[in-house]
């Protein structure tokens, strides 16, 4: 047994392996923190020392093994160490597996750029957004050198999609933006929606039972007779010696679900079971649907003669909420969802919810989710002098049958933000045609603003839509050109005879049966997406075939950073385009020209519009409205049609028509032969510019199309 080396031999080894080392940093009093073990033969020492501030340390720790004394020489330091190292050949190996496995996980998620790179960012399109409308490469996708994982994000605002894998790991992907779920969980959610299974029941499990001669008179005191309760299948249920009204929830006649009244006024349902409409074999197939808040009160509107009513199960809600959820989120509402096939075959909605701030925030919701184009609304009348009934129930007992009927037939179409009819703006019009100008201001053009001149758009039934003018201007013009005599004993006009308050109302009914407005109440532009949006709606809601946006250059332009103005205007190009083939409705879309050079006074031809190109590669039907202020090229009143691209040879053919324009009812006419011609060099002119401009043509054309 080899003798035990004592402490003096230890701390001497110690001492002569850091001057080998070349460490003067090791300190050997205890009092500047040396800590020194010794142990007996074949135990373990460990050195605890400290280095100068200056300079850095090799190891934080040395370790080393005392198995027998040591010997007098300067000894070398311990080696340090063994660790397992891969050659190069392995570690190439090893990566590549891991990257095989990476880029499976990687293609099952969607992402599946041309180059599989380690170690460096790749942007590429995100399967999620795609990029948006521009299309951006906002993904950015690294794999670690060694292959161990790979992480992702898409920086698009609006997306924010990201999540990382691991080669022999889970994987984990989280979205930054509330409201917008990944393409997987989405169809995770609708699976587990449609393979979701309801509760079964049946009027023998839930012990049902008629009923009761009590419950039948408490009805008929709510003006609902035994005959309406049996036609809807109203039971009652004796629970806890407790008698209970029960409305049962039926689909094809099979029983769905089953709500309970108490005497109380208490509500409960059944659990497990799917949220239909109250009623919904009534609207099947139904064109007209009327939507209640209430049981009792489609019993009410049973009684009025409408079976084509249902009943909400849920009641209404507090307040109308921030956003629509999406329709796996959306809970509350999900029996519009499972009745949605009832829904798509109505043409109108008549919302009858109760005249109370949650009933008008219900009917807001269904509204919000069913179109608002077409939903109507109802007017609850007055029940005595100063009350107004609060549902169709109260109607029923206070006024009557006949007076529900009344308030149906008296309903009004849902309010549109934006949409308004001429009926609207009356008022303001017969003060117009009275001569009560108001408050305007304008020295030159008589408007209260410049900031008003943009502000409405106007729907044509079987006409157009017009974006420019006040409402009244608006008005003053259309009444002239139909009525054919001046709005005002003004100069403009002359010695004619302006129009008679009988055919001013007459004009006014014209008025409000032809066009309706689009109108943008906000200080902000609006932008194309809304115009369309609501142009959507008034085609919906009124049947209107034509739209004309004047001018393009007072709409909000929101066009990104990165996108050049050329691309923007084929991308709001075809947008309106696809709104037109889509809507059957004809588009006129009205674009000025930019400020010309070297104007030689003669018509502008398409490709002088301000902007792009476009105009004229993408428009179906061309036509510049040119009108002549040289006396020396022809009358002043002279207007020059220039017809400059017609894609359908059927609608007509590329050439010039000149018109007269007669100030007095604002209506241009054939110039004929009493019309002095332009000169034989303006029209010269004007079919060399005419013939210099490149066409294209596309091979089909539709009838719905927009021109410029």
């Amino acid at each position: 047994m080899p003798p035990r080396p004592s402490l003096h031999s230890l701390l001497l080894m110690a001492a002569s392996a850091a001057a080998a080392s070349g460490d003067s940093g090791l300190l050997l009093a205890a009092r500047r923190r040396l800590a020194a073990t010794a142990a007996a033969g074949g135990h373990r020492i460990r050195l605890l020392h400290s280095f100068s501030p200056g300079r850095v340390p090799r190891r934080p720790e040395v370790v080393c093994c005392v198995r027998s004394a040591p010997d007098s020489r300067r000894s070398a330091p311990a080696p340090p160490r063994s660790r397992n190292v891969l050659s190069a050949k392995n570690y190439s190996t090893a990566s590549e597996e891991r990257l095989g496995k990476i880029i499976q996980k990687l293609k099952n998620e969607g992402i599946n750029p041309k180059q599989w790179r380690l170690g460096n960012f790749q942007r590429m399109l995100c399967p999620q957004c795609n990029g948006g409308s521009s299309e951006e490469l906002s993904l950015s996708v690294y794999i670690r050198k060694d292959g161990i994982n790979a992480t992702w994000n898409c920086f698009r605002s609006k997306c924010g999609w990201r999540g990382f894998v691991q080669a022999d790991g889970v994987t984990n992907i989280s979205q930054v933006k509330s409201g917008i779920e990944s393409e997987t969980d989405q169809e995770v959610e609708a699976k587990k929606a449609a393979n979701k299974v309801y509760r079964k029941i049946s009027e023998e499990d839930l012990n049902l039972e008629p009923l009761c001669d009590e419950l039948v008179e408490y009805f008929a005191t709510r003006m609902i007779s035994a005959e309406t309760l049996r036609r809807n299948k109203v039971m009652q249920r004796n629970w806890n010696n407790k008698i209970s009204i029960a409305f049962t929830y039926r689909r094809d006649g099979a029983l769905v679900g089953c709500k309970y009244r108490a005497v109380d006024k208490t509500f409960s349902q059944e659990a497990n079971t799917e949220k239909i409409f109250y009623g919904l074999d009534g609207i099947k197939r139904a064109h007209d649907v009327i939507i209640v808040e209430g049981e009792i009160d489609k019993l009410s509107m049973d009684e009025a003669g409408y079976r084509n009513c249902v009943s909400v199960p849920d009641g209404a809600p507090p307040k109308v909420s921030s956003k629509i959820p999406d329709q796996e989120q959306d809970k509350k509402y999900s029996y519009l969802w499972n009745c949605k096939d009832y829904l798509d075959s109505a043409s109108r909605i008549i919302l009858a919810t109760d005249n109370d701030r949650p009933g008008q925030a219900l009917a807001e919701e269904l509204a919000r989710r069913l179109g608002k184009e077409r939903c109507w609304r109802v007017n609850w009348p007055k029940k005595n002098d100063t009350d107004t009934c609060k549902d169709a129930n109260e109607v029923l007992m206070f006024l009557g049958p006949q007076a529900l009927r009344k308030v149906i037939e008296d309903a009004e179409l849902y309010p549109i933000r934006g949409l308004f009819s001429f009926k609207q703006f009356f008022p303001e019009i017969d003060n117009y045609f009275l001569g009560i100008h108001g408050d305007e201001l304008g020295i030159h053009t008589g408007w209260k603003s410049m900031d008003d001149l943009y502000k409405v758009t106007l729907v044509a039934l079987h006409y157009s839509i017009f974006l420019c003018l006040l409402v009244k201007e608006h008005a003053r013009k259309l009444l002239e050109k139909h009525i054919q005599k001046p709005f005002f004993n003004a100069r403009y006009g002359g010695f004619a005879q302006r129009m008679t308050p009988d055919e001013f109302e007459a004009g006014k009914q014209w008025l409000n049966e032809t066009f309706h407005l689009i109108r943008c109440e906000d200080d902000s532009l609006p932008s194309i997406n809304w115009v369309l949006d609501l142009a959507k709606a008034a085609v919906l809601r009124h049947g209107v075939r034509g739209l004309v946006i004047d001018p393009y250059n007072e709409l909000d332009h929101q066009r990104p950073s990165n996108q050049t103005e050329t691309e923007y205007v084929s991308q709001i190009l075809t947008k309106i385009k696809r709104f037109a083939q889509h809507h059957s409705c004809h588009v006129w879309f009205v674009a000025h020209p930019r400020q010309l050079h070297n104007w030689n006074g003669g018509p502008p031809n398409m490709y002088d519009i301000s902007g792009s190109a476009h105009f004229i590669n993408k428009c179906d039907n061309g036509i510049v409205i040119h009108r002549n202020r040289d006396p020396n090229a022809g009358p002043l009143d002279t207007v020059q049609v220039c017809v400059r691209k017609v894609r359908n040879k059927v609608v007509g053919q590329i050439g010039d028509a000149f018109l007269t324009y007669d100030r007095v009812t604002g209506e241009f006419k054939d110039a004929g032969k009493a019309t002095t011609a332009p000169s034989a060099k303006a029209a010269k002119q004007s079919r060399k510019e005419a013939y210099k401009m490149p066409f294209q043509h596309a091979a089909e054309d539709g009838e719905n199309s927009f021109g410029l």
